[in-house]
């Protein structure tokens, strides 16, 4: 037998769900949705209409994708209905971030209904959720920044591609390698090497330091095949413009 308890309808897509299967003595109850503030009443009503002489009641949670302060209280309600009726209960199959927020109340997250629940389950539910959206924030934080970092990088290496690409009449790709190349045999960040290779094209500029001279140097070689790294004066002239380049050979 196949029954299905559902919330009213509210235009949300994840609205709980519980199918109810019967085999034998054996009831298996599938959760869909998120288990937020509401979904014991669902529970409930699913528990409420099982056949009489269930010997073994069973929650899979496997399709839960959120769980909130108020989701946990459907273990107090599974529970319950174990004891009233003296039948063995569990909740299995969690994953996610609803198994995230069981390690953090220290439960297991295989079957939380193995052991005693805590007597502080609402309170150690609201911290364990808080701190799980503690970790997302922080992890989305770190990722703005990284994305900020990289907008903020973009423009100076875009321009000393160009400079690269003036200077050795290569390909943007060849410019990028070269770049990305020079940073690695450098061990400079990406952003300062393409900062070096456009300040010296500047007129008057500052040449790169002579380690990441000789890492354009060289890696200009391997992606163009036009220049040597024991050629002092291409060296030299890596990173610069053809005018500057100009003017240095012919000084």
């Amino acid at each position: 037998m196949t029954t299905a308890a559902r919330a009213p309808h509210d235009g949300r897509p994840d609205a709980l769900a519980v199918a109810v299967h019967s085999e034998g003595g054996r009831v298996l109850l599938t959760a869909r949705g998120e288990l937020v503030h509401g979904c014991t009443e669902i529970l409930a009503e699913a528990l409420a209409a099982l056949p009489a002489g269930a010997a073994r009641v069973g929650l899979d949670t496997a399709g839960v994708t959120f769980l909130d302060t108020a989701g946990l209280a459907v273990l107090d309600t599974l529970g319950a209905y174990g004891r009233r009726h003296g039948v063995p209960v569990r909740a299995t199959g969690w994953r996610g971030q609803p198994r995230r927020v069981l390690e953090l109340m220290g439960l297991d997250p295989v079957d939380p209904l193995s052991g005693d629940l805590p007597a502080d389950l609402p309170a150690r539910t609201a911290s364990a959720v808080a701190l799980e959206r503690t970790e997302q924030l922080d992890g989305l934080r770190l990722e703005i920044e990284q994305l900020r970092h990289a907008m903020d990088s973009r423009p100076v290496i875009d321009q000393a591609r160009g400079v690269l690409m003036a200077a050795h009449a290569c390909t943007p790709d060849q410019a990028w390698e070269i770049l990305r190349e020079a940073s690695q045999r450098s061990n400079t960040k990406l952003r300062q090497v393409a900062a070096a290779v456009t300040e010296s094209a500047a007129p008057d500029g500052p040449a790169p330091p002579e380690a990441l001279r000789t890492a354009l140097a060289a890696a200009t070689a391997r992606h163009t095949g036009r220049f040597s790294t024991e050629a002092p004066a291409r060296t030299e002239s890596c990173g610069r413009s053809p005018a500057r380049a100009g003017r240095a050979a012919a000084g």
